[in-house]
């Protein structure tokens, strides 16, 4: 049995158990800092000029406190896992943990969702002016749509894509066809699928902290993938579909590549499927090669390399076969973001505060965890040199490596805004990064968790 000190010792950085502690609150107090100088210097650069392009910067968000019927259950899914959260996924049984966690990511998600409202909050997200299903009739000939789509795509073209079609590779909206056309169509079900599939994101994070790291640390992991701030926007945004996809791509080569799964192979194949698939619903999901290749560096290994590969070459052969050229769409994607308001929102403004974004979305827990990190990367790399890393280390080499895609992500300049959105895929990967904070503490930083969600939800009116 791994003890708490065995645990934190890679991150204490030699300071002492209560230094350690005061180091974590000092770096939440840093992250407070950031986002209140984003909101700040945002407020006074969108008064004096309007570049921003959001209403309450560094979110795309409007002010507009309010309750709705998901505020009660809000308030006891938050309590119930604060309190029972961190015993229950100690001790509960090992093929529990998994179904659970994805059930309490479920009733949290769904509950922020409600406090706007059922149609408000869920069955009208995706139906805005902006969202693909504005287009689901232009795919009655999927053939000749897939052909023609990126003649679309900039805004001089003749009936250009709303901005989130233009924005994603046909995958994205394929996705809302094909539900429509088994019979789930509608804002109603397009919202449902986006919160199911993309709740299933944290047992895929705990899939992978299993294989990569250990038990004890996937289980210290799971209160913290549940009780997320980013849920606000998993409930608002197909993006949490998209983060699910790449994590079950991560969680299945982790699989493959440490040999803990009945059949590596088909895990391998599959995890490159899913990749190929990633990369045909988000441009910029590509990036998720960073924890692909994490994967392969912490399990030792190339074996899974070849049907990986094989796996991911399916969806791009099938796309390209029928006409859609994704390079091309990426070519013109660059030229309709700057069009719009890409081209117009100053990069010295958010390519600072897009990390205040991730923090108000990840939370102080996970601030605090990556502040451990920090302490802990030169021991976890010399270690990873020699082949000798401990849980906890590898722990610290996949959080680091989601950092830097989100990190290569927003220096591409391709993210100004909305990354409190559009990183989910990358967040989830950091907020395991809690589970190297003291057992004492950890009700502590839930609740910090929990308070920033319910203030985000209650007190802005959440964009996309």
């Amino acid at each position: 049995m791994k003890t708490e000190d065995r645990t934190a010792h890679p991150t204490t950085d030699n300071t002492g158990h209560r230094a350690g502690r005061r180091l974590d609150l000092i770096a939440a107090a840093a992250g407070v800092l950031l986002v209140t100088a984003a909101v700040l210097v945002g407020r006074s650069i969108q008064d004096a000029d309007g570049s921003l392009y959001v209403h309450w910067p560094p979110l795309l968000a409007s002010w507009y406190p309010h309750t709705g019927p998901g505020t009660p259950a809000a308030v006891v899914v938050a309590a119930a896992v604060i309190a029972y959260g961190p015993p229950l996924a100690d001790r509960i049984r090992r093929r529990a943990l998994l179904p659970v966690a994805w059930a309490a990511s479920l009733a949290w998600v769904f509950s922020l969702a409600l406090i706007d409202g059922w149609g408000r909050g869920i069955a009208e997200r995706l139906t805005t002016k902006h969202e693909y299903l504005q287009v689901i009739d232009r795919f009655q000939d999927i053939g000749a749509a897939l052909r023609g789509f990126n003649g679309h795509i900039l805004l001089g073209s003749p009936d250009n894509w709303p901005t989130h079609v233009a924005g994603h590779p046909p995958g994205a909206t394929l996705t809302f066809v094909l539900l429509d056309r088994i019979g789930l169509g509608g804002g109603a079900w397009a919202g449902v699928w986006c919160i199911v599939v993309g709740s299933s994101a944290v047992p895929a994070a705990l899939v992978a902290l299993r294989a990569l790291a250990d038990e004890h640390l996937a289980r210290r992991a799971a209160p913290f993938l549940v009780l997320a701030p980013v849920a606000v926007w998993t409930g608002t945004s197909a993006d949490a579909y998209f983060a699910a996809v790449a994590a079950w791509s991560v969680a299945l080569l982790a699989l493959a590549a440490t040999h803990t799964v009945r059949l590596p192979r088909a895990a391998a194949f599959a995890s490159g499927l899913l990749f190929g698939l990633t990369c045909y619903l988000s441009y910029g999901l590509t990036l998720i090669a960073f924890l692909l290749l994490a994967v392969l560096v912490l399990a030792r290994t190339a074996r899974p390399v070849p049907l990986f590969l094989t796996g991911a070459l399916v969806v791009p052969v099938l796309f390209t076969l029928a006409g859609y050229d994704w390079w091309e769409g990426y070519r013109l994607l660059v030229e309709r973001y700057y069009q719009g308001a890409g081209g117009l929102r100053p990069y010295s403004y958010w390519v600072w505060a897009n990390l205040a974004c991730t923090t108000i979305a990840a939370g102080l827990a996970t601030v605090a965890g990556l502040r451990r990190v920090a302490a802990g990367a030169p021991g976890a790399v010399r270690a990873l040199r020699t082949g000798t890393t401990c849980a906890p280390q590898r722990l610290i080499l996949l959080s680091l490596m989601a950092l830097l895609a989100l990190l290569a992500a927003d220096l591409s300049g391709m993210s100004k805004a909305e990354t409190e959105r559009i990183w989910q895929p990358f967040i989830l990967w950091l907020l395991p990064a809690a589970a190297l904070l003291p057992t004492g503490t950890r009700r502590g930083w839930l609740t910090a968790q929990a308070v920033v969600a319910l203030l985000v939800n209650h007190l802005l009116w959440t964009g996309w």
